[in-house]
């Protein structure tokens, strides 16, 4: 069974919602028979590179959000991430565009190191808070889990798997999502947002009892 995931690196919910996928796999009777694809979605495409505001600060400006009001939301995200096992530091984050994250990614798919390097660019931004969008921190987390850096860097230079991204959006637009993450199983069923593990288990367990069934799956 496939189950696809649209995330961005940058995206809170997004590594929790990873967290809880696994957490459902770990008791879903057919893991060992689900091949999962990490697929790009860029919150924020015109994002330049490097974004020179605090976590709070891009809060409060998107969202007309007071310095305390964004600084509870964070404290809030943190509390919700400790839940599941993980560590935010979102005072950390060194914010900027993840093209070229996503680009990497299909590079580590390519090469069978897609969910290790998935998992590596969420702990290094919100965990280590480092730069995601900055080409040499990218290669060097690359190096990390098994890519050649220089291979590495060699994609980052051009524009190879460019198409593979914007064909991943593209796929997402056509399928509804407006947010992520956004899972698909089997490529019928869609479960949005970053949602317990009960609730994707009981997600996968359908998908798989439907697999002879023709038809979307009902949410």
């Amino acid at each position: 069974m496939q189950v696809e995931v649209w995330s961005d690196v940058v995206c809170p919910w997004c590594y929790i919602g990873k967290r809880e996928l696994e957490s459902a796999l770990a008791r879903f009777a057919h893991a060992d028979e689900v091949t999962v694809t990490w697929r790009s979605y860029e919150l924020d495409q015109a994002s330049p590179r490097r974004v020179d505001l605090t976590m709070a600060e891009v809060l409060g400006r998107k969202y007309g959000m007071s310095p305390e009001r964004a600084e509870a939301a964070n404290r809030q995200m943190t509390e919700l991430a400790a839940g599941v096992g993980l560590e935010y530091h979102l005072d950390r984050v060194r914010i900027g565009n993840t093209f070229d994250a996503h680009r990497l990614l299909h590079l580590a798919a390519a090469e069978g190191l897609g969910a290790e390097l998935s998992e590596r660019l969420m702990a290094a931004y919100f965990t280590e808070g480092r730069a995601v969008s900055d080409p040499a921190t990218l290669a060097g987390l690359a190096g990390e889990v098994g890519i050649d850096p220089a291979r590495a860097r060699a994609v980052l230079a051009g524009d190879e798997f460019a198409d593979a991204v914007r064909a991943d959006e593209a796929r997402a637009t056509e399928l509804g999502c407006t947010g992520v993450p956004f899972f698909v199983m089997d490529g019928r069923l869609g479960v949005p947002g970053a949602q317990p593990a009960d609730v994707l288990l009981r997600a996968l367990e359908r998908s798989w009892a439907s697999r002879t069934t023709a038809g979307p799956v009902d949410p």
